[in-house]
């Protein structure tokens, strides 16, 4: 069993409750929908992405006569569900947000129309990709707005992601929100994205010092000569940086940089390209690493520390100020009729929902929630991107993607591009039509609870 494919990566309640629906010869047509209710207090919007390895999953999953097998092993389910499940493929329709699209609570992200067993049993696994890939695309634009073109930043969070899946993930969303690279090497075959890499301080240790360490780095590794100069002393380290460039120059080798991964980067920064004028290397740039996050690079550069390039790992990977979103995936329609809950603080719109948003001056101006099919002021933006189980088209390159939210977050209002905006400041206002289908679903619902309550 593939861990990262299997169906069986769910929760056990998408097997129970599908074989009560199995049981009861419930397969009527369901609408879920995938939404993040709040956003949180330092996130001012998010960026929606995860939807092509969504997509990928909903083409290519089914279950193995290993897995089936494991099933009836365990007597938890039926032969009926069994039988079901033997032959299961996802045949549902799906709607979504194009990978790369800002947007804010209550929006939905994706929306699946299937039978009701389909619908819910890919719940768990798509709410684990989305919610993750989201988390990190909208950390890393946040990193892009903060450097806003003054420096390069370069995923570098594999070794302290939360799992091998993750990392890989990081590096797809970072990539799409406007990072140039990453340090995982996977992600160059899987998904085509330049990677980058420099050493580690154990490998100037690991040298009887620090010029040989250089030089034989630059020798072995002539179009990647990016050297690590903190490990003892950072200013003797950049002297040492311009006389291996020195000496390399027979070679036909050039330096192309020095890393700095600790200490006051700001006053480093600083001495450091003093010291590389000074040794007649100008062209010797300055990349730095170390706990970095949005508001470090921000501050580095409003301070015009001379770097450019930022590699930004344990923070963004892990989204460390905002590390989860409050999201779900939620019934909206079942059978024809809208669903929606009324709990509290855990309220949802019923019907299948579209996103209608206004620009003004090249910027956007505010979004209307409403219903698929009616007519609103605006762009929609939900579109259908699966039909019958298979894509409607094939997957857009991940530099497609990446211009167009690089376009996206070009759009948003100076006031959401703080990175102390709140999400509150963008107007997202409810239809008519929607507002009145809650209304007949509210009243539908407390018509079928009268006629079900139990006599007292």
């Amino acid at each position: 069993m593939n861990p990262l494919t299997s169906p069986l990566l769910t929760d056990l309640y998408q097997l129970t409750m599908l074989q009560s629906y199995v049981a009861g010869d419930m397969r009527g047509r369901a609408l879920f929908e995938f939404f993040v209710r709040t956003l949180p207090p330092n996130r001012g919007f998010l960026v929606a992405c995860g939807l092509d390895s969504a997509l990928d999953y909903l083409a290519r999953l089914h279950f193995s006569a290993t897995e089936i097998a494991y099933l009836r092993d365990t007597r938890r389910f039926s032969p009926a569900l069994l039988d079901y499940l033997a032959d299961w493929r996802f045949t549902g329709d799906v709607h979504a947000l194009p990978e790369g699209t800002p947007f804010f609570a209550n929006e939905p992200l994706i929306r699946v129309e299937a039978p009701i067993g389909e619908a819910q049993l890919v719940e768990t696994r798509l709410i684990n990709i989305l919610h993750y890939q989201t988390l990190v695309a909208s950390k890393a634009a946040r990193c892009v707005i903060a450097a806003d073109g003054r420096a390069s930043l370069i995923d570098f969070g594999l070794r302290r992601a939360h799992g091998a899946d993750a990392g890989l993930a990081a590096a797809r969303a970072s990539f799409i929100a406007g990072f140039i690279g990453t340090s995982t090497v996977l992600a160059e075959p899987l998904y085509e994205i330049p990677i980058f890499g420099t050493m580690a301080h154990s490998y100037v240790q690991a040298h009887p010092n620090e010029l040989d360490a250089f030089v034989d780095f630059c020798r072995a590794n002539p179009t990647n000569t990016t050297l690590l100069i903190d490990t003892y002393d950072t200013l003797h380290g950049a002297r040492l940086a311009a006389a291996a460039m020195r000496r390399l120059a027979k070679d036909g080798i050039r330096v192309q940089r020095v890393r700095l991964d600790s200490g006051d980067l700001l006053t480093l920064a600083q001495g450091v390209r003093r010291i590389l004028d000074e040794e007649g290397c100008p062209d010797i740039q300055i990349f730095a690493s170390g706990d970095l996050d949005e508001f470090r690079v921000r501050d580095l550069l409003d301070a015009g520390a001379p770097i450019t390039g930022f590699g930004i790992g344990t923070r963004l990977d892990t989204s460390a100020d905002a590390p989860y979103l409050e999201c779900a995936y939620k019934l909206t329609e079942y059978a024809g009729q809208g669903r929606m809950k009324k709990s509290a603080a855990k309220a949802t719109y019923p019907g299948p929902k579209q996103v209608f948003r206004t620009y003004r001056d090249g910027r956007m101006s505010g979004d209307t929630l409403g219903l698929m099919g009616e007519s609103q002021a605006g762009t929609p933006l939900m579109e259908q991107v699966m039909a019958g189980g298979r894509r409607l088209g094939p997957p857009k390159s991940l530099g497609d993607i990446a211009r167009y939210t690089k376009r996206q977050l070009d759009s948003l209002p100076p006031e959401l591009r703080s990175l102390a905006a709140r999400a509150e400041t963008y107007p997202v206002a409810i239809s008519p039509a929607l507002a009145e289908l809650r209304a007949a679903t509210e009243r539908w619902l407390a018509a079928t609870a009268a006629v079900a309550a139990p006599p007292y």
